[in-house]
This record gives structure tokens, C-alpha cells and sequence, in this order.
């Protein structure tokens, strides 16, 4: 699909903490890890507790189960907090084995203060490791230029089948904001999960639940106050299932100190974190004298105020490369227009308060958007929270003078106006538009009253999609050539642009036809290719090619067998699997995708019988395809819509129907026999 290269992540360490608690995957460091040396040491008393409890309900493919979890905050009345995080697992399978890694996430804000390992084996001594044995090493997988967002990888040895592994580690940290989240939920089941929050005397929390019933806390005096869960049930993940936060049992706590103490607190609701935005963005949008000049500039052979704004988006767009510097509050607040300007270079919200400023000096009003690009992540019916966006965009408030047809990504708000959604880290989006997994997307606005949800456009179908046409012919061995025309528009070409980014050759460009063609053929020649708007990113993307496939004709006796449906495929055997469907299916994006091949029959030889059409029409999709021929020339054509970004589970069944009519067109047969004499 796409690449996520474009945005910026702004992890720190309560948001790490969630990456490492959804359970997707382990974290291995493996490149900076070097054999751990293993030292005797008992495993302390709550693990040791462990080796007799029963393990918690699993199927034969789970490699792991987590027999306790526990997390301990501490919080004090200046704000700093100590956290304990203990976890154990039991490995059952040899796969397993990457469990037993230990991490702790660090900033300039946050220090480990203890970190220990341990394995209890089947049979034989314990194992212990502690920090002097960890590696500390920049994030994997972030893509900052440079971060102070750093982990600490612990190995436990002995991580086998039947062996129980595992650690604590024992943290400090200052937040930005007094928030907590503790994510309890993974792709491992759990027999047992804890919690316990140790408030001063005068302050007061709020709990929100999330995906999970709610579970009431126990009191135990000063303050204090106990979550306890058991027998959590592991979340199987699936192929395009919703992402991680709009499924997996989360507790989401906000901190409130005394009023009058002037210390941050959490937030009562989205407003107020729109507001905190709102106070990182103080005079971040400020113009140098050198940006007036550079607005000046780009805007003087323009009179109408598209042409203005589509000069500035261009220029923020590939004049100012992505590059992140993030460190402390980095992560959320953007450097200042100024500097961004000056250096050349910036990271998602960065751009996007430079290109605010920009159009500041020509009179355009704009606002800050921050979204996930993960649709459904985040939701006006979750708790207020920072830590699941990451990204920014920009709302533009558009003049009443600007109506034109390219201009799609708009959306009515009931008090700013027409706003378009722009994403100025996405060099291949022409102004206007919307990458798909942005649209249909919640995004927070840090409008003049704070923030507030919206939902972001979704575009048509049409606008986004492949048309692919062909002109072949076949000779009377089954020979076919031709030539066929591919335009890519939208998302198509944006990837496709994307994937051919700093290709120097012919070779490299026609990689992705040569894959195409090596689904659709068994053997093929690819014989001339060309591209063309590979920079123009205002045109669709296009691919023109020529093609010899011997033996495309199968011979059946005196008859002969041939596809209409020369090549491309739209089939999926996504839901083609044994166990039932438990989370809804994402799409991308909107799309329509279009073929039509035409091949001329070989001499002496007529249509004897030609497959059927092909029509489902579903609320999510739709599928069209017919065979007909005229004259000489067999003709298919067909058309492939998704409409709909999210198939309920209760409409799974449909779209499996949907796949397997495709399945059933696509190996479609025309029978040609010898024209009679």
C-alpha cells in the first residue's frame, strides 16, 4: 500500500508506552544486542508466586501467555512521578522467544532508576540480568533526525519453552501533561493485570474506559487506589483490521492538583487539549521580513487568490524538506515559522505552521489540525488525550471567491465556513485534495475556542483509482501483443510516484509493471515502457508499455481457451480463512479502478462462447464486468468501486461474496473455435 514515511510520530514516553503495550510485535534490538551474560540470582517473590498458578486460557497457536502484569504510579505533589512496571510471561512454543526482552523508554524528562530481569527455567537455578547489562539505543523505527527519545533494551536469557521470563522497571519522569494511560490489553492473553495510582492527599483523578467494560477501583485509604483485571483475552490481530487503539481494552487517567497551584493538569475534555495546543502555538506563526519577501515573490504573476494559495502550498511542500528535530516538548510543539523558513526543513507540524504564516500574509486564515494516521485511533468518544495523534495538517479557510472543481477536500463548518484539509508534508498531493488514509479521518482542530473534533472530507471514488486499457492481438498459436495504457490517479499515482522516488533508470522505473505483469503471466516479455507526469503532481501518473505473451491462447482440442481479462487483479483471499471474522475491514481509501482490453482474434478463428458478466452491487463496493465481441475484436471491460472505508463485521459475509464473484470473473474463459468453411 502507501508509505508512512511523510509524518512525525512525537513519541515520549508515556506515548512509547503505548506502542510497546499494543503488542503488534516485539521490539528486538537484535543489531546492538550481544550475548547477556546470565547470572544465579533468585527471581523475586511475586514472580516466584507464579510457578504454581494456572496459565490463562490460550489457543495452540499463542507462543506466549502473560501470567501477571502490574503497574505502580507514584505521583507527587510537584508534579514528578515514579512508576513500577512488573510483567511475566510463560513461553510455550520456540517462537516465543522474542518475549523475553525488556524495554524502557527515556527522555531528557524520564530516567530509569532500576531495571532487572529474570527467568525462572523449567528446571534448574533462576536467571537474573540487571541494567548494567541493557543497551540504550535511539528508537527503532521513529525516523527523527535527531530525538532525545531514546530505549533501554534488556535481554533475559534462558527465554525457552516451559521457562517463565520476566522483569521490573522502575522509572522517574516529569509529563508535560498529568495524564496516564495504562493500555492492558495485547495479542497475548493475560491471567492477571494491576493497577495502582498513589495520589497526593489534595488531588483528584478522573478514569475513562476505552474498549473494555469498566472495572471500579478499591480504595485502599490515603489516596490510594487499585485496579485489578484477570483473564484478559489476547486480540487476535487480523488482515486490515481498525488499528490497535480503536479495539484494544485500554484505562485512560487525568490528574487534577489542587486549584490555585498552577501546575498542568490533565484535561476535562478535547477543548481543553485544543487549548494547550493552542498555547504551544503562541506567535509560532509569526513572519520574518525575509518570508514577506518570499510571499511577495511567489505570489506576483498571480491575481486570484487560488493561484496565491497554490504557490505557497507548493513551496512548503518541496522547498522545505522533512526533517525532525524533536526534543522535550518538541515532540509537540512546532519550531517557529521563522526558523523553519530560514533552515529550510521541518517535520509535519512545522510545515504546516509554516504554510499557516505564509498565507497569513495574504490574508488567508488557517488552523492546525492534528490527526492520527491511523483512521479510528482517535475519537470524539474517547477521553481527551495527546499521545494517539501523530500528525498534523492544516485547515485553510477558504475566501468566498474560491469555487473551483479541483478544490474537493472541503467541509462546511457551522461557524469558521468552507474549510480545506491540506497536508503540506505530503509532497504528491496536489492542493485541493486528500490522501486516502486521511479522509473520513477525526481530526482536532486548535480553532480560536479551543479544540474541536471534526471529520475530515471524504473524496470521490473516481479520483482515485487505475485506468488500465489495452489493443491486442493473438495469433493462431496463442501468441498475444500490444500495448497497454495505464493512468494512475490520486492515491494510484501518489504511491506509484513515491515507490519510483530517486530512481535514476529505465530499470528501476518499470520494476512495478514488470511485477504486475509476473501476477498475470507465466511467461512474457516486457518490450518497450515509458512514464510520464512522474513530477507533474497536478496530472494523474502514467505508465505506457508494450507486451509479448507466448502461449496466452490455451489450445483445447481444435478450440481455444482466452482469458478477456488480459491482466491486473482485483481478488483478495483476505476473509478466505478458517477462523470468523471478529473486527471490521479497512480500506485505505476510496477508489475506482477501471479496465478495458480489447484483443483481435487470430485469422481463422470465431467466438464460440463468452463467460458471463459479472454484477454485485454491495453499500461498501461494487463490481461490474461484461465480454462482448465485435467483429474480430473480443472486449472486456470491467469497473471496481470501493465506496465505503469500513465493512461492519456483520457485512463480512458480503464482501467475501464480493471477492469470490471477482475470483470467479477473473478466471473466466472465452472459447474461440476454427471458423467454419
Amino acid at each position: 500500500m502507501m508509505s508512512k514515511s511523510f509524518w512525525s510520530q512525537a513519541p515520549e514516553p508515556r506515548t512509547a508506552k503505548l506502542i510497546r503495550e499494543a503488542g503488534w510485535g516485539v521490539i528486538v534490538v537484535a543489531s546492538v544486542l550481544s550475548a547477556v551474560p546470565a547470572h544465579a540470582g533468585d527471581a523475586p517473590p511475586w514472580m516466584r508466586a507464579l510457578t504454581s498458578v494456572a496459565i490463562p486460557g490460550h489457543d495452540d497457536k499463542d507462543n506466549v501467555v502473560q501470567l501477571y502484569s502490574e503497574e505502580i504510579l507514584n505521583v507527587n505533589s510537584n508534579g514528578k512521578m515514579k512508576s513500577t512496571r512488573r510483567v511475566a510471561y510463560k513461553i510455550l512454543r520456540p517462537d516465543g522467544k522474542d518475549i523475553g526482552v525488556a524495554h524502557a523508554y527515556v527522555d531528557a524528562e524520564t530516567h530509569v532508576t532500576g531495571m532487572r530481569g529474570w527467568c525462572i527455567p523449567a528446571q534448574g537455578k533462576d536467571y537474573e540480568v540487571k541494567e548494567k547489562d541493557s543497551v540504550e539505543s535511539a528508537l527503532p523505527g521513529v525516523g527523527e533526525l535527531m530525538s532525545d527519545m531514546r530505549v533501554k533494551t534488556l535481554q533475559i536469557p534462558a527465554a525457552d519453552p516451559g521457562n517463565i521470563v520476566g522483569y521490573e522497571v522502575e522509572q522517574e519522569m516529569r509529563p508535560y501533561v498529568m495524564q496516564d494511560e495504562w493500555v492492558f490489553q495485547s495479542t497475548v492473553p493475560d491471567r492477571e493485570a494491576h493497577y495502582t495510582l498513589q495520589l497526593p492527599s489534595d488531588w483528584e483523578y478522573k478514569a475513562a474506559w476505552l474498549n473494555y467494560p469498566q472495572t471500579k477501583p478499591v480504595s485502599v485509604g490515603n489516596n490510594q487506589w487499585q485496579w485489578t483485571l484477570s483473564d484478559i483475552k489476547a486480540i487476535k490481530a487480523e488482515d486490515n483490521m481498525p488499528p490497535w487503539r480503536a479495539v484494544a481494552g485500554q484505562m485512560y487517567i487525568s490528574l487534577f492538583p489542587p486549584s490555585g497551584k498552577g501546575q498542568q493538569r490533565g484535561f476535562e475534555n478535547w477543548s481543553e487539549l485544543g487549548k494547550w495546543y493552542t498555547g504551544l502555538l503562541k506567535d509560532r506563526d509569526n513572519s520574518s521580513p525575509a518570508m514577506k519577501q518570499k510571499v511577495a515573490a511567489l505570489t506576483a504573476s498571480s491575481q486570484a487568490p487560488l493561484d496565491k494559495m497554490r504557490s505557497l502550498a507548493k513551496f512548503t511542500q518541496s522547498d522545505i524538506r522533512y526533517v525532525a528535530i524533536e526534543l522535550g516538548i518538541g515532540g509537540w510543539q512546532p519550531h517557529a515559522a521563522e526558523e523553519v523558513f530560514l533552515n529550510r526543513y521541518g517535520d509535519c507540524k512545522d510545515k504546516a505552521t509554516l504554510l499557516g504564516a505564509l498565507l497569513k500574509e495574504i490574508g488567508i486564515t488557517s488552523y492546525l489540525v492534528v490527526v492520527s494516521t491511523d483512521r479510528g485511533s482517535v475519537t470524539p468518544a474517547m477521553p481527551a488525550h495527546q499521545g494517539g495523534f501523530n500528525h498534523a495538517i492544516l485547515a485553510i479557510k477558504l475566501p468566498d471567491s474560491v469555487n473551483n472543481p479541483s478544490i474537493v477536500a472541503v467541509v462546511q463548518h457551522p461557524k469558521l465556513g468552507r474549510l480545506l484539509f491540506f497536508d503540506p508534508t505530503n509532497e504528491s498531493t496536489p492542493f485541493g485534495q486528500l490522501s486516502g488514509y486521511l479522509q473520513e479521518d477525526d481530526g482536532l482542530l486548535v480553532g480560536p475556542d479551543g479544540g474541536e473534533f471534526v471529520k475530515l472530507p471524504t473524496l470521490p471514488a473516481a479520483m482515485s483509482g487505475v485506468q488500465r486499457s489495452a489493443k491486442m492481438t493473438m495469433d493462431a498459436n496463442g501468441t498475444l501483443q500490444g500495448e497497454v495504457k495505464e493512468v494512475r490517479m490520486g492515491d494510484q499515482g501518489r504511491w506509484q510516484r513515491q515507490a519510483l522516488h530517486g530512481a535514476l533508470d529505465r530499470k528501476e522505473w518499470v520494476k512495478p509493471v514488470e511485477t504486475l505483469l509476473a501476477h498475470s503471466f507465466t511467461n512474457y516479455q516486457l518490450t518497450k515502457a515509458s512514464v510520464s507526469n512522474l513530477e507533474q503532481t497536478d496530472l494523474p501518473f502514467g505508465y505506457n508499455y508494450e507486451i509479448l505473451v507466448q502461449n496466452y491462447g490455451k489450445p483445447a482440442g481444435h478450440l481455444m481457451l482466452v482469458r478477456p481479462r488480459i491482466l491486473g487483479s482485483k481478488s483478495s483471499e483476505l476473509l478466505e480463512t478458517k477462523e470468523p471474522r471478529r473486527y471490521p475491514v479497512e480500506f485505505e481509501g476510496p477508489w475506482r479502478d477501471t479496465d478495458s482490453f480489447e484483443i483481435t482474434l487470430p485469422p481463422g478463428y470465431e467466438v464460440d462462447d463468452l463467460p458471463p458478466a459479472a454484477n454485485a452491487d454491495y453499500p461498501f463496493a461494487s463490481y461490474h464486468s461484461k465480454t462482448e465481441v465485435t467483429g474480430s475484436v473480443l472486449r472486456y471491460t470491467r469497473a471496481f468501486e470501493v465506496k465505503q472505508l469500513t465493512v461492519p463485521v456483520e457485512k463480512i459475509e458480503d464482501l467475501k461474496k464480493l471477492y469470490r464473484i471477482i475470483t470467479g470473473d477473473e478466471r473466466s474463459t472465452a472459447v474461440l473455435k476454427p471458423v467454419a468453411k
